[in-house]
């Protein structure tokens, strides 16, 4: 008898079409504004030449833009799955979780474990499931956060069962309103054993953040400069078996070994620490990935990802299952566009519809014998050769699909002591660790790179995007560190796009046109600071001196300018509103965009240039989950927090100067000389660029509060205005 299917995948053939449609009429048009710009340019030369030619320039670099990101609309696809389905739960094979943190400052212990029990509640059989932790820090604190962790995990793992409790990180579940019980509404002894819990939550809070107090104080470790540390937890003294047999999960601490002279690869480096530990530990054939802050929203996400890595039609060449980032902070607006939408709800479905989606960071289930590469190779030196001399760990290797026990105490203690060997800055040396296995050291986005080269190599991947979020993390909610972020994954971008693993050539011979185009879209992203900032200056300066730019209005030509400007705001629209957001996203998005080209973007590629010149070393700050009060209220209600560096801020107020002072010399041009004609394209230009960023004029203008844009920036910015309009006028006059 022929089994049910495990998923479905559904074309979107309505979307397909508008997409499609959509990229034709566009691409029509910009065909008509090339011609234009050189017909007019060869029959009759404008007053200024450099700056028309440029404005071209940056035009046919949006456009070829563009065209690449068209390839993640040509075919989306949704999935669904059916967990009922799978094999029963002695069958499933065995998953490891490896959750990464880097430092406690940035990062709250606290935080960290709520993340570390989600993972260990998963609604998958325990004696199939590990949970390892790396701390790139360090910290003692972060380990006896663990400790604590696992203490309360003996109680809380059996109450969520037990209850089907339906979201299974603790925090989240003790402050939701919602009633996650999925038993009889009301339950007596349901209502006792949540109190009971619930004290014992509050016990477990307190100890984790009185020993923040105790150790913080005393705490001397360099978090850059200290030996390995790996420890199984567990509050008795028996061996892994026995754990299981307990039915809670493998917890296991790692901190690697870290030493100023060695080069640690941040997150990949980490990654591939926790890959061989595992390795001889547990070995699972499958891995999840996730981010400290990232808790498990949906206990079932393993049941679901495995619908599709034991699909026996697609699993051969299956590499990963990527589900969505999604948030639990982000505010009904959105200010920052911390959602991404644009990335998870439109391009990454579109790409599932090709080779599937890029590897996203977290929130994955990696298969991994497609970390390890080609396995044909027999001979033990040359195994030695490329993963290291671990002889546990090579024998293992083969032994994917077997279950990895630790069978007695002595073995115990055997691996115990092999795992610091593994997990040692020496141990990759002279290895294929970070070139050619594991998680790829090229540069600072893993992800992105990792996702390449498997793909490179034929491996597909799966998107799986079920209504109820499968994890919840924390977005970015100012914008410093929204730009600052930016700064480090664009300039990870531009370093695959500079190295000869551009995807252009690269890519191409490897992988479906459309797949490489997908991928070279990401790659050519940080150059929109380009064209973004030709176009807030040139035509501004140009108006300002009398030099028109674009079409008049009178001419045929000007519909063909106002034609792409309608249609690509309207397709934008469109995406918005079948996704169920609302038309102040769309300013939001705009407004993103436009900062994050400015800023992220110039930043980002200057970075990349930097590093490949050898003029500057790679370098990596996590995120700062810690947010205070004052920053939340802002968020909050909705208004931009201008608490920046000066070299971030200083861009984005330089522009927008410029463009009022453009606007307003433009429309005084239009009313004196009569020159609407030629100049209203310049004009509205100018007009549309401060309507999108109103919230920054109000912070620079209006604000009292400590969010607005420090005064000393606004004067800085507008000595730099001052002095481009003065080389303007000198440049364009002569």
């Amino acid at each position: 008898m022929k089994s049910l299917p495990l998923h479905a995948c559904t074309p979107s053939i309505s979307s397909a079409i508008i997409n499609r449609s959509y990229s034709l009429l566009h691409f029509t048009a910009l065909v008509a504004l090339f011609y234009y710009r050189l017909s007019s340019f060869l029959s009759s030369k404008p007053k200024a030449s450099l700056p028309y030619l440029l404005v071209f320039a940056s035009e046919m670099l949006l456009s070829i833009i563009w065209l690449f990101d068209q390839a993640y609309t040509w075919r989306p696809v949704s999935r669904t799955t059916f967990p009922e389905r799978l094999p029963e739960d002695e069958e499933l094979p065995g998953i490891d979780v490896f959750i990464c943190t880097a430092d406690h400052k940035k990062e709250p212990p606290l935080e960290v474990m709520n993340t570390v029990l989600s993972a260990m509640a998963l609604d998958y059989p325990p004696d199939k499931l590990s949970v390892y932790l790396s701390d790139d820090g360090g910290s003692s604190l972060t380990l006896q956060g663990m400790r604590e962790a696992w203490l309360f995990a003996r109680s809380w793992l059996p109450f969520c069962r037990r209850f089907g409790i339906k979201i299974r990180c603790p925090k989240v579940y003790f402050s939701s309103l919602e009633d996650n019980y999925s038993g009889p509404l009301h339950s007596l002894e349901y209502e006792e054993e949540k109190e009971k819990i619930k004290g014992k939550y509050e016990l477990f809070k307190e100890r984790v953040n009185k020993a923040g107090e105790i150790i913080g104080s005393e705490e001397a470790t360099n978090s850059k400069d200290h030996p390995p540390v790996i420890e199984v937890i567990n509050d008795e003294p028996k061996n892994v078996a026995a754990i299981r047999q307990a039915k809670m999960p493998l917890l296991v601490y790692v901190s690697r070994e870290k030493r100023p002279s060695h080069s640690h690869h941040f997150k990949a480096g980490a990654l591939n620490v926790l890959l061989r530990v595992s390795g001889i530990m547990t070995n699972s054939p499958y891995i999840l990935v996730l981010d400290c802050d990232m808790y498990c929203n949906d206990p079932t996400s393993a049941r679901q990802a495995m619908c599709f890595h034991l699909d026996p039609k697609i699993s051969p060449s299956l590499a990963f299952i990527q589900f969505p980032q999604k948030f639990h902070n982000i505010n009904k607006n959105d200010i920052y566009d911390g959602q991404l939408r644009k990335l998870f709800v439109i391009r990454w479905p579109g790409i599932d519809g090709l080779q599937g989606p890029i590897l996203s960071g977290t929130g994955f289930y990696m298969k991994r014998e497609a970390l390890y590469g080609n396995l044909s190779e027999k001979d033990v030196m040359r195994l030695k050769q490329s993963f290291g001399h671990s002889n546990e760990f090579i024998m293992l290797i083969y032994k994917i699909y077997q279950y990895c026990a630790i069978k007695n105490t002595e073995s115990s203690s055997k691996l115990q002591q092999e795992a610091p060997f593994l997990s040692s800055c020496t141990y990759e040396k002279n290895t294929l660790w970070g070139e050619q296995m594991g998680f790829l050291y090229h540069s600072v986005v893993e992800d992105y790179f990792t996702g390449f080269i498997l793909h490179c190599k034929g491996k597909t991947s799966v998107f799986c995007n079920p209504s109820k979020p499968a994890f919840l993390g924390s977005s970015t909610t100012n914008l410093n560190d929204l730009l600052v972020q930016g700064t480090r994954w664009n300039s990870g971008l531009f370093e695959v796009t500079l190295s000869k693993f551009c995807p252009f050539i690269y890519g191409l011979s490897r992988m479906p046109l459309l797949q490489t185009m997908c991928y070279g879209y990401l790659a050519l992203q940080p150059l929109y600071f380009l064209p973004l900032w030709c176009l807030a200056t040139l035509p501004q300066l140009c108006l300002l001196n009398g030099i028109p730019i674009y079409p008049q209005v009178s001419s045929s030509w000007f519909m063909v300018f106002s034609f792409i400007f309608l249609a690509s705001l309207l397709k934008h629209l469109e995406e918005i509103l079948s996704t169920g957001a609302s038309i102040q996203t769309l300013l939001n998005e705009q407004r993103v965009w436009m900062m994050k080209s400015v800023t992220a973007y110039t930043f980002g590629s200057l970075d990349a240039i930097m590093k490949c010149f050898g003029m500057r070393e790679a370098s990596f700050l996590p995120t700062n989950k810690v947010a205070d009060d004052e920053q939340v209220a802002l968020y909050q209600m909705g208004k931009l927090n201008f608490q920046a560096s000066t070299m971030i801020l200083t861009p984005i107020i330089t522009l927008i100067i410029l463009n009022i002072v453009s606007f307003i010399g433009g429309v005084a041009r239009m009313f004196i000389a009569g020159s609407w004609n030629e100049t209203f394209g310049q004009v509205f230009l100018s007009l549309y660029i401060l309507m999108v960023n109103y919230p920054v004029i109000e912070g620079m203008l209006l604000r009292k509060d400590k969010g607005r844009v420090p005064t000393p920036v606004t004067l800085l910015s507008l000595v730099i205005t001052i002095f481009l309009l003065c080389l303007g006028h000198m440049t364009l006059s002569w």
